[in-house]
């Protein structure tokens, strides 16, 4: 497998580039489904979030033109965004797919929507059949890795949401916002933890719209709140001092004109609105008007800062053992490709092994139970002998350019059959597993 990674992130670009490239999660399974069929992508997965865009695939022939599928799906001239775009591919491909999972490339290192995210696009790309055996392994061990660095490390400990960030970067506009009212747009699970923290900062009355009324009416309730109909938004959202929009909107629904009529009616009162949404929700227009003060999502890197020392410590120990579990998975794929040979070998000296020892029951006669037991640790003690060699050498010789001969080399020497089907690969795989405490440079290598 070839795997290759091309993406746009937080890091590499502001967010008016980024909301250019953003696929709303209602296309995201059709998205995912046509990058499968791309030429030379045998297997494929697509992370879009508030702050990337990345497309994951398993190159069948070591080759894929994943900028192309880019070029025709956005209708981009990516010669624009050239310079926001980063690539990586096998290992480096493998460490950054680790990384976000972990939630080491957020814009908040070691906030938890993250691993939520990459399991709903794994889940997606399942879903399609956009995933088969490698990309699937990757993708798994990635989230197993993530879970284990949760465990393990306390990086989530003083993390913040980006839910919460916004809430604290509204407190810093008010100094408190004991009895301000909030306007939630869009009522997905970055409105629901928005709404935790606003309650536990003792703001007032919350209104929430959303386009599907009963998830408006599941979270007000959930919080003692107020659902609005979306259709009502314009009339509604200037009974609020701060509003927090997330919806998956492709353009903006607020414009300099609604702001204006808000002031009107407001009396010039002050509104802030803190837009959590790629694509925007809120005009750059908007931000223009006196008493109009807008945030978006990169806003929000400002307020994230403050904690960053802590978790960079907590970070360092994530990292080591992202390494670790990458050189764990870069050992069994690469000793993958030899597991047939070696069962197959395996197979073929037990079978030696159990006609020479039907042949010696013949001659010797009745035996003991002791004397069975005897022959038995003798004769299997000097089959595991003899393939210690072969099986070494097939290991070593995983994943570097002179495999094949050695392969074929062992293979003519024994005179193996390699009608291996599945369930014997799969046992082979286990074996090569079963040595990987001792084999592996991840458990070569001290914590």
């Amino acid at each position: 497998m070839t795997l290759l990674l091309i993406g746009i992130n937080h890091k590499s670009a502001p967010v008016e580039v980024r909301e250019r490239l953003s696929i709303p999660e209602a296309r995201l399974g059709e998205a995912t489904a046509r990058l499968a069929r791309h030429p030379g992508i045998a297997e494929a997965m697509i992370l879009s979030t508030c702050n990337r865009v990345e497309l994951v695939a398993a190159a069948t022939n070591g080759a894929a033109d994943l900028r192309g599928f880019m070029r025709e799906y956005f209708s981009a001239d990516l010669s624009e965004l050239e310079k926001c775009l980063y690539e990586y591919r096998d290992r480096e491909a493998m460490q950054h797919l680790f990384r976000v999972a972990a939630s080491l490339d957020s814009m908040i290192v070691g906030e938890p929507q993250i691993l939520g995210q990459v399991k709903e696009a794994y889940a997606i790309a399942r879903q399609v059949g956009a995933l088969h055996a490698d990309l699937e392994q990757l993708v798994s061990r990635a989230l197993a890795t993530a879970k284990r660095v949760r465990s393990e490390t306390s990086i989530g400990s003083s993390a913040v949401s980006v839910a919460s960030a916004a809430v604290e970067l509204a407190k810093e506009i008010f100094g408190s916002l004991e009895g301000k009212n909030v306007y939630l747009v869009g009522a997905g699970k970055m409105s629901e933890l928005a709404a935790q923290h606003l309650l536990a900062q003792g703001a007032g009355a919350i209104f929430v719209a959303n386009r599907t009324h009963e998830h408006a009416l599941r979270l007000a309730q959930k919080f003692g709140g107020q659902a609005l109909l979306f259709e009502q938004l314009y009339e509604t959202a200037d009974r609020a001092d701060i509003v927090i929009t997330s919806t998956g909107a492709p353009h903006a629904i607020f414009r300099r004109e609604h702001g204006e009529r808000f002031l009107q009616r407001r009396k010039n009162r002050p509104m802030f609105f803190i837009d959590i949404a790629v694509p925007r929700d809120v005009d750059a227009g908007m931000s223009r008007l006196d008493g109009i003060f807008v945030y978006d999502i990169d806003d929000l890197q400002s307020v994230v800062s403050t904690n960053l020392a802590g978790r960079i410590r907590e970070a360092e120990r994530a990292q080591q053992i992202i390494e670790e579990e990458l050189d764990r998975l870069t050992w069994r794929i690469k000793t993958r490709e030899v597991a047939p040979t070696i069962v197959s070998l395996q197979e073929h000296l037990e079978t030696i092994r159990q006609a020479e020892v039907d042949r010696a029951r013949g001659r010797l006669g009745k035996l003991t139970p002791q004397q069975e037991d005897a022959i038995e640790a003798l004769t299997r003690g000097i089959v595991n002998k003899v393939l210690h060699s072969p099986i070494t050498t097939l290991k070593h010789a995983a994943g570097h350019p002179q495999s094949t001969t050695v392969v074929e080399i062992i293979q003519r020497i024994f005179n193996l059959n390699l009608n291996v089907n599945r369930h014997q690969e799969a046992g082979a795989e286990a074996a090569v597993e079963s040595e990987e405490d001792a084999a592996s440079p991840a458990k070569r290598s001290p914590r």
